[in-house]
């Protein structure tokens, strides 16, 4: 499957968030005339500077948060490596100055509601058992996904691409040393993984090392990758996990994109249509870090997408939402962070066999 693809399917999925709580409940993604091609974009990252990084081992920085005192950050023991992109979170108002389709990893703000939200949220549910490395990267604006300029949005998002690839390469060079690695991101974040899966890393030598692929909250098909299978089992390794959740009985906008897609239970590690009850739910984590709700929603899988039923939290009864793309993480923290250490088990007992 080509790039632009790929684009496309990100784009659908961006027209059935736009009352994501990413933007509020009544996000209206904004108007823009200008031209990706008649703008001048951000200077690019220098991803050999720290401060041009959410997140490295040997920094104190959000990846390294854990919940309570019985969650343990273990990056300094890792055997294993984390590369995590993070989600679109560039959703400022374009009205009444000069629009810039990409942000600007020098903007202090920005770098703010970032750690704040993805590197705390997501990020670190791998620091476990993986040493966190997450890029800065001159994401593209959310009216990328949905402008009727597609040329320009693409742009935009291929800008982004070049970042995240560069960060890893960077990373790959400077970093590694060889070490097993994971790949992970969500929504805009997941799209660039992807990419970057299918240019930089099946079918070659690089293969070997990847332990495993997180690409959350976005529809993936079935012929999105032609060597790296998807993850059918909780310990399988050199494969690729998929999610996006909604609300049970819910069918998104996009629900076409879906069909036929590949879409694993976090809660079983299956692809198979199997309800699995919220007891199997190890715990989430509320969106401002500061709580475990356990056994708080099962899930099921339904034709390439995840269903599940009103998370058991209090005032549930007043939950309105049904796309729960925010929450793809946050739902079945714990049950990754115990997925990310048995796939690792399982990737160096594999190795030792060899």
């Amino acid at each position: 499957m080509n790039s632009g693809k790929i684009i496309l399917i990100c784009l659908v999925l961006a027209a059935a968030c736009k009352k994501s709580p990413y933007m509020g409940s009544n996000y209206v993604p904004p108007k823009v005339d200008a031209k990706f091609s008649e703008t001048k974009q951000p200077p690019a990252p220098d991803y050999s500077l720290n401060e041009h990084w959410c997140a490295l081992p040997w920094l104190k920085d959000m990846a390294d948060s854990v919940p309570n005192s019985k969650v343990r950050d273990a990056q300094k023991d890792a055997r294993v490596d984390v590369f995590f992109v993070h989600p679109t979170l560039y959703l400022d108002e374009v009205e009444g100055r000069t629009f810039i389709w990409n942000a600007d990893v020098n903007d202090t703000l920005m770098n703010a509601r970032v750690d704040g939200s993805a590197i705390l949220n997501q990020a670190s549910v791998f620091n476990g058992s993986c040493r966190v490395f997450a890029p800065r990267y001159r994401q593209a604006h959310i009216t990328s996904f949905f402008t009727s300029d597609k040329k320009s949005g693409q742009a935009a998002l291929d800008l982004a691409y070049q970042d995240v690839k560069q960060a890893f390469n960077y990373y790959m060079a400077n970093h590694n040393n060889g070490r097993p690695f994971i790949l992970a991101g969500h929504s805009q974040g997941t799209l660039h993984v992807g990419t970057l899966l299918k240019e930089e890393i099946e079918g070659t030598v690089l293969q070997k090392q990847l332990v495993a692929a997180y690409i959350i909250g976005m529809p993936v098909p079935s012929d999105f990758f032609t060597e790296l299978p998807i993850c059918d089992s909780p310990n399988q390794t050199n494969c690729f996990v998929a999610w996006a959740t909604y609300e049970e009985g819910y069918f998104p906008p996009n629900y076409e994109s879906y069909k036929g897609g590949v879409c694993v239970n976090p809660l079983s590690w299956t692809t198979d249509s199997t309800i699995v009850s919220r007891d199997k739910n190890l715990g989430g984590i509320t969106w401002k870090f500061n709580k475990v709700e356990e056994k708080i929603n099962g899930a099921q899988v339904k034709n390439g997408i995840l269903w599940i039923d009103k998370p058991h939290v209090p005032g549930r009864m007043f939950i309105k939402m049904k796309n729960y793309h925010v929450a793809d993480y946050n739902l079945f923290w714990f049950n990754i962070r115990e997925n990310v250490r048995t796939r690792i088990e399982s990737y160096f007992l594999s190795s030792a066999k060899l």
